[in-house]
């Protein structure tokens, strides 16, 4: 099993807002470049959803349950069709989950699920549920979509005093005006 993190990102490293539904000054640069930038499964998630589950935080599942739904792209279709968790503080009742296919609340503490999950995790956006998760050493790749961008304010995907971490570059590969770089968990 390993946990993948998957990022829309600022050269600065900033991943909020992305799609300016935050509403925040500085939000919606990711369509500044157009909307291919991000077509299809830029992260190259294949058979990780196929054989894997994944992980949203609260937010960014109701974010993606009002979008990906209605979408009929072989990458839509995989995603639909893929088990997600949601790990929610305030949600309680399964059915408030219901309005995405195959979703289900996440049953106890975040970093035991992950722990004792057998399947491959990926982890879309969920800012909250990342720094968790690197926080308690848990993540062993990053795939980040990087755009040139420098926002100098909104929340960080790694956060000043957070915890160190070494990591092997895997690849970057240039995607129109933005880079995908692929990083694991240094082995060593």
């Amino acid at each position: 099993m390993s946990v993948v993190v998957i990022q829309f990102t600022t050269l600065d490293g900033i991943v909020s807002d992305p799609d300016g539904s935050e509403g925040t000054p500085y939000g919606g640069w990711l369509f500044r470049f157009g909307r291919e930038e991000i077509a299809g499964d830029r992260f190259g998630l294949g058979r990780t959803l196929d054989e894997g589950v994944v992980l949203l935080g609260r937010a960014t599942w109701e974010a993606f349950s009002r979008l990906w739904p209605g979408r009929d792209d072989p990458f839509s279709a995989r995603l639909n069709a893929a088990p997600k968790l949601v790990a929610s503080r305030t949600l309680s009742d399964a059915s408030e989950v219901s309005a995405w296919a195959n979703s289900r609340l996440l049953d106890g503490d975040l970093l035991d699920a992950v722990k004792t999950e057998r399947r491959d995790v990926v982890v879309m956006g969920s800012i909250g549920v990342v720094h968790a998760l690197a926080e308690a050493d848990l993540v062993d790749e990053y795939r980040l979509l990087t755009f040139p961008t420098v926002l100098g304010a909104g929340r960080p995907l790694f956060p000043a005093g957070g915890p160190p971490a070494e990591l092997e570059c895997l690849s970057a590969e240039r995607v129109g005006a933005t880079v995908l770089t692929r990083y694991r968990r240094a082995r060593g």
